[in-house]
């Protein structure tokens, strides 16, 4: 096979009006290879005729290179055509639209995968990347990009800072288990790492020393904020293991970094709630929501609707879950049966709340509990699997109550199959 050269040009070296006699007319796909500043992109007409490779620098060249698409699309429709993942390509796609080209979007997966069946090389760059790009475009293999409407940026922002505040406070609490794990270990057996009580008394006093010398204080506090939560005997054994801890003594500075740390936890769990009321308010606000928030909360369908869209956006129930990363894939062949697994494809903040949501219904629903220690009980059951399915089947029924019908949970499944079986 001879070798294929992959030469581009630069931006502000091209001649577009040499490009505009060449298209002639007809439909140009701009196919471009997204990168953090050095975008490579290719221009053509049909299969295998490149009309040109060119690259520029974002988005110092950028301006440039749209001033030409505008001579293009003076003279006929262009179709820009992208990879969907990241950001660093939105700018240039709000650009193109606002040009008036039609933008596409292809899966990066779609792409890595084409690369050895494109000219039988395996590896992929950036001026490969923008050919097979244009390829997969002209086979028909992308789709159009919508832009998202005002609510559900609004609720993918929310989610984002929902997804910050959880990985902060997560990694806040791995930090404070590691110092505790040091000073006062008995507090981690008494108490949850994420106890209110605990960081609030931490928080005030530091280290198990201070809030010994500050035991009738300490107790106070940790009656007010407890409240009938907290149980006396949690309470006298908390503070009694302050005079008794295993720990290492803690010096002033460890002391102030106790307190920094736990406060940081507060304000982080503050700041987290906010963001789940704010989301809570927004479903409560939107009629195409409030349905599927009676069955998943409020928070869940915030995220399911801010990460997929709406269950309206596709065709079929199995589309939608498919978009959730729930759909089936195997590995097998004539001597090897491979074990059904989900593919995980998707944003996996959707399927993490999904997963507890499921978690919900089968501790609140009793039809779901039902089939769900009739599944269990089976031999070699394994209860996560069963947890999956019932993602999988929650999502399909969350894609038929948002096209009108009622959902129940009799009609997920047929409990009289499963007990029989």
């Amino acid at each position: 096979m001879s070798k294929r050269r992959y030469h581009s040009i630069e931006c502000k070296q091209m001649d577009w009006q040499r490009l505009c006699e060449q298209a002639g007319g007809e439909r140009i796909v701009f196919a471009i290879d997204v990168a953090k500043h050095d975008f490579v992109a290719v221009l053509q007409v049909r299969a295998g005729e490149i009309l040109a490779r060119l690259k520029w620098v974002h988005p110092q060249e950028t301006r440039t290179l749209l001033r030409g698409l505008a001579q293009l699309q003076a003279r006929g429709p262009v179709e820009a055509v992208m990879e969907s993942s990241g950001t660093y390509g939105d700018a240039l796609r709000w650009q193109l639209q606002a040009l008036g080209a039609s933008v596409y979007r292809v899966g990066a997966k779609r792409v890595h995968d084409a690369a050895e069946v494109f000219d039988g090389v395996p590896s992929l760059h950036d001026a490969k990347a923008a050919e097979i790009i244009g390829e997969l475009h002209l086979q028909g293999r992308t789709q159009p990009w919508v832009e998202a409407d005002a609510r559900r940026r609004g609720l993918t922002a929310q989610l984002r800072r929902l997804r910050q505040c959880k990985a902060r406070y997560q990694a806040d609490l791995n930090r404070l288990e590691a110092l505790l794990s040091r000073h006062w270990p008995e507090s981690l057996v008494i108490l949850d790492l994420d106890s209110v009580t605990l960081h609030h008394l931490l928080a005030s006093y530091g280290g198990p020393a201070r809030i010994q010398a500050h035991a009738s204080a300490a107790r106070t506090l940790m009656e007010r904020i407890g409240r009938p939560g907290l149980r006396e005997e949690t309470l006298a054994a908390l503070l009694d293991s302050t005079a008794t801890t295993l720990g290492q003594p803690t010096v002033a500075e460890e002391d102030a970094l106790l307190r920094w740390q736990a406060k940081g936890l507060i304000e982080t769990h503050g700041e987290l709630r906010a963001v789940e009321r704010t989301l809570e308010q927004a479903v409560q606000a939107d009629a195409a929501l409030t349905p599927m928030a009676e069955v998943v909360g409020r928070v869940t369908s915030a995220v399911l609707v801010a990460s997929q869209g709406s269950p309206l956006d596709y065709p079929d129930a199995r589309s939608y879950c498919k978009a959730l990363g729930l759909n089936l894939k195997e590995h097998s062949s004539a001597t090897h049966r491979g074990r059904l697994a989900i593919t995980k494809r998707g944003p996996a903040v959707a399927r993490f709340y999904l997963y507890f949501a499921a978690l919900r219904l089968i501790a609140r629903d009793p039809v779901v509990a039902r089939w769900f220690q009739a599944k269990t009980a089976r031999p070699g059951a394994i209860k996560g699997k069963q947890v999956v399915e019932l993602m999988r089947k929650l999502a399909k029924g969350l894609w038929h109550q948002a096209h009108g019908r009622r959902f129940s949970t009799d009609k997920l499944f047929d409990l009289s199959a499963v007990a029989g079986a």
